[in-house]
C-alpha cells in the first residue's frame, strides 16, 4: 500500500472517531471530561489531511491540479472550525461539511 493511501485511511479513521466524539460530547454534555481529546483529535486529522495532500502530490511528481488538490478543500473547512462556537448548530453543519468533503476528496485522492 502507497503511503498516501496509508495515511488517507489513517486520517480517515481519526476523522471518525473526531465525529463520534463530538456528537457524544453535544448529545450527553458532558464538555471538561473528553474536550481535550477532541482537541486533539482535530489537531490529528487537520495534520493527516494536509500530510495526505502533500504525499500525494510527491506521489505524482508534484503536479499542480493533481490528485492532491482534492483533498484542500477539506482542509480549509476545517481551519474555518474554530471560528464555530462549540455546540451550536454551525458548529455540527461545518462538521459535517468537512467530513463530506473529505469523502470526495479522498476518493479522488486514491
Amino acid at each position: 500500500m502507497d503511503a498516501h493511501r496509508l495515511t488517507l485511511l489513517v486520517t480517515a479513521a481519526l476523522l471518525a472517531a473526531l465525529l463520534a466524539l463530538g456528537l457524544r460530547l453535544q448529545l450527553w454534555r458532558r464538555k471538561n471530561a473528553s474536550r481535550w481529546l477532541h482537541h486533539t483529535l482535530f489537531f490529528l486529522v487537520c495534520l493527516g489531511v494536509a500530510l495526505t495532500a502533500l504525499l500525494t502530490w510527491w506521489a505524482e511528481g508534484w503536479r499542480l491540479g493533481g490528485r492532491g488538490t482534492a483533498l484542500l478543500p477539506a482542509l480549509a473547512l476545517l481551519l474555518l472550525m474554530p471560528r464555530t462556537q462549540p455546540g451550536r448548530a454551525n458548529h455540527w453543519k461545518l462538521a459535517l461539511c468537512c467530513a463530506v468533503a473529505f469523502g470526495l476528496g479522498a476518493w479522488a485522492a486514491w
